[in-house]
């Protein structure tokens, strides 16, 4: 594989550590601004939306500037928003922080993948993309507990210091690795909406929003879970949260090969397995060892959806790549801020922890539901194109 995907890689272990390391910080934060874990949790909520409003925006902002120098740029946002993160005097600032980091996530990662897509075979392309991606899941192998460990032990803003810093070297990574091409981002970037006049493609949006969404119904409250109702210690945290990462690892490197032998039906089998996973974690939450089993299946599972759903993407939109990749990228976080909210109204409800499985569970039916629409959608249309060749 191109050294180029190294450098994305590398970028996107540093966006990926800063998204996932406040879910093992709510408490130590929420503590210090006198807020509850609930409340706390919108930095995750408010970054994830910052994320779907922003990848757009700032994808149409660089469709005159040369990808590489798009990348370079995004990634001096994301130092920049680390750094105001680490200052934060208030809870308001803190979040400001997270939404200016959370601005470069959906162009980073959109563009990003379009050009790890490019830089190798077609039979390669869901690979490619899961290379890159490994990024974001080591992120939370090595990132996110090693911050968490930080933050419990030097305080939050210590955290966020050393993201800023992770920034860095994703910025010179980006900077020596990825090929300078004469090719703009998207030179009309106006031609580009017309693909969301194809019902395929929101569908393709929708399966995104509510099929990784569901992860985050229950990994958003993971500290508090794995604590107060698996009665794990607090310190225990940042070990599972290895184990997660593991998990994540794995699953997203094999639905990156088994999708590009089959697509459709990857999908359908991880969408199917996720829910699964997340309906018997409402059960096994309530004892340790059942739970951490769990904590790692939710892992393999959650980011095996991740290469399926963005090759998904790229399919259904062949004609605009990098909007409608960057467009799926916000996806992504519109799911994982509604899921977020959706488990917290649960928890305020009076349901428990625990019960924010049920809600991801829900939420990856219904996916599965609409990835099944859509695969149904497609072979309608190569049927109907088979009678116009022979007609």
């Amino acid at each position: 594989m191109p050294l180029a995907l190294l450098a994305l890689a590398i970028g996107a272990f540093g966006i990926g550590t800063t998204e996932f390391v406040i879910a093992g910080l709510l408490p130590e934060v929420a503590a210090d601004f006198g807020v509850s874990i609930p409340a706390a949790g919108w930095l995750i909520t408010g970054y994830a939306l910052s994320v779907a409003a922003g990848a757009l925006p700032m994808t149409a902002l660089g469709t005159r500037i040369r990808r590489k120098h798009l990348l370079l740029l995004l990634m001096v946002l994301f130092i920049a928003g680390n750094v105001l993160s680490a200052l934060a005097p208030s809870f308001g600032a803190l979040m400001a922080g997270r939404i200016v980091a959370a601005l470069t996530h959906g162009a980073f990662f959109g563009v990003g993948a379009v050009v790890a897509a490019d830089l190798v075979q077609p039979e390669k392309k869901a690979s490619a993309i899961a290379l890159m991606f490994t990024g974001l899941t080591l992120a939370n192998v090595l990132g996110v507990p090693m911050g968490t460990f930080i933050g419990q032990g030097l305080g939050w803003r210590a955290t966020f210091w050393v993201v800023a810093g992770l920034g860095v070297l994703g910025l010179l990574g980006v900077a020596a690795l990825v090929p300078d091409t004469a090719r703009p981002v998207n030179a009309r970037i106006g031609a580009e909406f017309a693909v969301f006049r194809h019902p395929r493609v929101w569908l393709a949006i929708g399966t995104t929003v509510l099929g990784f969404g569901g992860v985050f119904a229950s990994f958003t409250y993971i500290a508090p879970m794995m604590t107060e109702v698996a009665g794990l210690p607090q310190g225990a945290v940042s070990w599972l949260l290895v184990l997660f990462g593991v998990g994540l690892v794995l699953g997203n490197l094999l639905g990156g090969r088994f999708a590009d032998r089959a697509l459709m039906p990857t999908l359908y089998t991880v969408l199917a397995a996720l829910a699964v996973v997340l309906a018997v974690f409402a059960f096994t939450a309530h004892a340790a060892v059942p739970a951490i089993v769990t904590l790692f299946l939710l892992g393999g599972f959650g980011f095996a959806t991740v290469p399926p759903l963005q090759m998904r993407m790229l399919a259904s939109a062949e004609a605009a790549p990098t909007v409608a990749s960057a467009v799926n990228i916000g996806a992504f976080n519109l799911g994982n801020a509604l899921a977020a909210w959706l488990g917290g109204v649960v928890i305020t409800a009076g349901y428990g922890y625990a019960s924010t499985n049920w809600v991801g569970a829900v939420m990856t039916v219904l996916a599965l539901g609409l990835a099944l629409l859509s695969g149904r959608s497609d072979r309608r249309a190569a049927a109907r194109e088979d009678r116009l060749v022979t007609a």
